[in-house]
């Protein structure tokens, strides 16, 4: 029942929190108050069973950091020994003149048993104990922790850059790096302790070495001076008192001292040190044979211990001979298993790598740029246009997989978009970009280019030419911007690529959540999902946003009971939606410039598209050519007045000719007539195919 209350009261000082503040109570209260024999037992008992289990779990313990409270326990053990040493030494002073009983039957058995009541032999043991702990064990451990130290600390960001290269290279995930990562600051904090927690040991077993001269010195001179003993019997007593009292304490201190020798010396390994130790000693036979054969030939020397190493011959032989056997039948297994090949693991779907909707490769050179920890900030500024266009274009643009790539050019960027590459460019990291305005100044010294985004006369500056390029009128920007603008272009030109089944999906999802008839009666009631992605997709492609997802999903559902062909239904948005279109031309401005064509050859056309079956514009070359010439012109002095260029065709024709003009001239929007807002007037700038018109 005892034992039972005992292990609920330590179970509760556990669960409350309490052991510490506990411990640390009962040492004020042994260096203080007078505690009676049989508490100094108790606390003796405990202190020896402490430091075994101290000991037997750094023995134990498969890799360090599995004790890695180690360095306070130690502390805490030799405070609470000192502690011990402090109320026993109390006790010898006050009792010591009775008798060697008088401190308890744990350090009567020490100065008694354990030396034969001989205190010249207690001085040897004790003095052979301190040598042992303090010369050998304390001072070799406190070197290996110095140097384990160290080590550990100067390896430490090597450790990491290895962590970093796996990540990187996929061999472990985030969770498993950041694992890593803990684990090696633990290591530095674990050996940094032990290197300051060696030097309680090493104190302690000074201490040990003062506290038995003093205690002896005090002992003989309360003895005879105010107990009136002999000089004699006094040096009995409290000689054999104290010498007993120091070898309750040395041994606790020594046992620790080997726990923290070999905790520090340990190699972290799968096994514990005994079978560590069993596997690499005892593993090989044949170093235990020629010792067997060894002590064999001296045990027929004459004079020797004959039976002694004879017998120790005879065991040492026997074990090599049952440890050879087996360390050949291990071998013949390894030779008959080695020679059979590896079964190569069959290809699964889990083989199969996806492409990435977006990336950005980077060669070596440019590795600042996109590495958060070096100061880049090429990653939040892709985030800003992934934001930017999310809120221009109506759906979520997909995050951008950053990576480098060791088989581009240094300075060399590659964009891709569903694993194809869609633009790359080579950059200078350590200069900027001037875009030329046509204004010519041989002053401006750099590494002529081209603007990668949109194809513009460039120039390669140092950072110093920054303020003399913009007060010639050029624009600068760095490399990041340089990248940033170049995927901006390439994701607002492929943008309908980059809407999938999923993402209309999870914009019909937003949408049902302020009109859930209008969608219920859509998909897949009214058209199934997939043409109303292809419809979507068109108006992208067109450079039209599809942020007004409610009348783009109104008039779906209106024309999807004449029709579910994707461009007639394309078209019938165009119209609905031709408020914004105009809007996006000409914002404020109440009249919007348009070119016409000729009705001749408007009529021209159109006879061609409906006679062409094969979904093309079936006209001569050489018109084409003069088309394609005509409007080029148009368009480029529309930009040079800074105004939109707009081609006003019939709603048959514009398709074909938006189609055949989409990527030959890029800034002319071709619109049809019933696209344009009623709140827009328009005025004709250009009529191809007859006279222009001002």
């Amino acid at each position: 029942m005892n034992i039972l209350n005992l292990k609920g009261i330590i179970n509760n000082l556990h669960m409350t929190g309490l052991g510490a503040p506990f411990l640390v109570l009962l040492m004020l209260v042994m260096m203080v108050l007078p505690i009676p024999t049989l508490g100094l037992d108790l606390l003796f008992t405990f202190n020896i069973a402490l430091s075994l289990i101290v000991l037997l779990v750094t023995v134990y313990s498969t890799r360090p950091l599995e004790f890695s409270s180690f360095p306070t326990v130690l502390l805490v053990a030799t405070m609470l020994r000192l502690s011990l040493n402090i109320a026993s030494t109390r006790v010898v002073l006050l009792e010591g003149h009775t008798g060697t009983a008088s401190a308890g039957q744990v350090i009567e058995s020490f100065g008694s048993f354990v030396i034969g009541g001989n205190y010249a032999v207690g001085f040897v043991v004790f003095a052979i104990l301190v040598i042992i702990n303090f010369v050998v064990v304390t001072k070799g451990a406190g070197r290996v922790s110095e140097v384990s130290a160290r080590f550990v600390l100067d390896a430490m960001p090597g450790k990491q850059m290895a962590i970093d290269a796996d990540l990187n290279a996929g061999l472990v995930d985030q969770d498993e790096a950041r694992t890593r990562r803990e684990d090696i600051a633990k290591e530095a904090d674990f050996y940094g302790s032990m290197d300051g927690a060696s030097k309680f040991v090493k104190g302690d077993a000074i201490a040990g070495l003062l506290i038995l001269f003093i205690n002896i010195i005090g002992g003989l001179a309360v003895g005879v001076g105010q107990h009136d003993l002999s000089f004699a019997e006094a040096g009995t007593n409290y000689t054999l008192l104290t010498i007993g009292d120091g070898l309750v304490a040395q041994i606790p201190s020594l046992l620790l001292s080997m726990g923290t020798a070999v905790i520090v010396t340990r190699v972290s390994s799968a096994e514990d040190m005994g079978e560590q130790i069993s596997i690499q000693l005892f593993k090989d036979p044949r170093a235990i044979i020629i010792t067997a054969a060894l002590i064999g030939l001296l045990g027929i020397v004459p004079g020797m211990p004959n039976l002694v190493f004879l017998s120790l011959a005879l065991m040492l032989g026997v074990y090599a001979y049952y440890s050879r056997n087996s360390f050949e039948q291990n071998l013949e297994t390894v030779e008959e298993v080695a020679p059979a090949p590896e079964k190569k693991k069959e290809l699964s779907w889990d083989d199969v790598q996806t492409a990435d909707i977006l990336g950005l490769e980077v060669g070596f050179g440019l590795i600042p740029l996109v590495d958060v920890r070096q100061g880049g900030k090429l990653p939040d500024r892709i985030k800003a246009v992934r934001r930017k266009l999310t809120e221009d274009l109506g759906f979520l643009i997909h995050s951008v997989h950053i990576r480098d790539n060791l088989d581009l050019p240094p300075t060399r960027y590659r964009i891709s978009i569903l694993g194809v590459t869609e633009g790359e460019a080579d950059l200078y990291p350590d200069k900027e970009m001037a875009i030329g305005t046509g204004v010519e100044s041989s002053a401006l010294q750099g590494t002529v280019t081209k603007d990668p985004a949109y194809g513009m006369d460039a120039v390669w500056i140092r950072v110093d030419q920054r303020d003399y390029a913009q007060s010639l009128g050029y624009t600068v920007v760095d490399p990041g911007t340089v990248i940033a603008t170049h995927m901006s272009k390439l994701l607002t030109q492929h943008a309908g690529s980059l809407l999938g089944h999923e993402e209309v999906q999870a914009l019909l999802d937003s949408l049902s959540k302020s009109a859930p008839r209008l969608v219920e009666d859509l998909v897949p009631k009214m058209l199934p999902l997939p043409t109303v992605v292809k419809v979507l997709q068109n108006l992208l492609d067109e450079g039209i946003p599809i942020r007004d997802m409610r009348s783009i999903a109104e008039t779906l559902a209106e024309q999807g009971t004449h029709t579910q062909n994707a461009e007639e239904l394309t078209a019938a948005v165009r119209v609905a939606l031709r408020r914004q279109i105009t809007g996006q031309l000409a914002s404020f401005e109440d009249t919007l410039p348009v070119i016409t064509l000729d009705s001749e050859l408007e009529s021209l056309c159109l006879n061609s598209v409906n006679a062409e079956t094969s979904g093309g514009l079936g006209i001569e070359p050489g018109l084409a050519e003069r088309l394609y010439q005509s409007l080029a012109d148009s368009v480029q002095r529309q930009e040079i007045n800074g105004e939109p260029a707009v081609l006003l065709v019939n709603p048959k024709l514009r398709p074909w000719l938006a189609g055949m003009v989409r990527h030959t001239i890029p800034l002319l929007k071709v619109l049809a007539y019933n696209e344009i807002s009623e709140t827009k007037r328009l005025k004709v700038i250009a009529n191809i195919g007859g006279e222009a018109t001002a």
